[in-house]
């Protein structure tokens, strides 16, 4: 198969890269995509509007993650007090059956401290909102959950409806976690934070109850068509 080695001139290949790349929550390669699309075609407003808002978008992240959204430490702690295992629902069930690795049995609880890269089979994140995120042109509903030690972490959830979403105070469950570490340096400013990573809502327990149908849309990434 032959290469177009004048491809890589192409600002709509790097601007349908990014996109991609954000999905996969790469955002690091996405922004680096973005801004070089933007300069091959300077005139295109796309791609630095993409990578405003992406910047943007961690900027809001890393800020709320650190502040645990800012909720007081009273509330917080009020909150909090509530959390206990009988919030796993169907998950907590020794019937339960892993979707993604066949694994049956109930899903063991743990901090989020305690979970590294990665998806944890046979474990359940569990812990109450403090903030959400919608962000410009977004691709997933964004929230912090903090556990009962008090960390917090960021959830990124894919294929949602426009109509679903958490509150602040929500008890949410995530079964096996897919964990991730970001490091982001890009034009002076840095980002660093984990999150996890959810692909549809149904699979989340919210409040002690499943997510209905109407909680997920499929996903549609969008791009622009290469220049003749």
């Amino acid at each position: 198969e032959k290469v177009d080695r004048g491809a890589s001139s192409y600002p709509e290949l790097h601007f349908n890269r990014a996109t991609l790349f954000q999905y996969e929550e790469m955002f690091g390669s996405a922004l680096a995509g973005y801004s070089r699309a933007a300069a091959l075609d300077p005139g295109w407003e796309g791609p630095p509007e993409r990578e405003r808002q992406l910047l943007e978008y961690l900027g809001k992240v890393t800020e709320l993650m650190e502040n645990k959204g800012k909720v007081k430490s009273r509330r917080l702690r009020s909150m909090l007090s509530s959390l206990s295992t009988s919030s796993l629902g169907p998950y907590g069930s020794p019937e339960f059956q892993s979707p993604s690795s066949g694994r049956v049995g109930s899903l063991e609880p743990r901090t989020l401290a305690s979970l590294t890269h990665g998806q944890k089979a046979g474990v359940a994140a569990l812990g109450k909102v403090v903030f959400s995120l919608a962000p410009d042109g977004r691709m997933a509903f964004t929230f912090g959950m903090v556990d009962s030690e008090e960390t917090c972490i960021v959830v990124m959830v894919y294929n949602t409806a426009e109509s679903w979403g958490v509150l602040i105070g929500d008890t949410v469950v995530i079964p096996e976690p897919q964990v991730k570490r970001h490091s982001v340096t890009h034009k002076d400013q840095s980002f660093d934070f984990r999150s996890i990573r959810v692909d549809t809502p149904l699979v989340l327990i919210v409040n002690g109850k499943r997510q209905n149908a109407q909680s997920q849309i499929a996903t549609r990434v969008s791009y622009k068509p290469q220049s003749e």
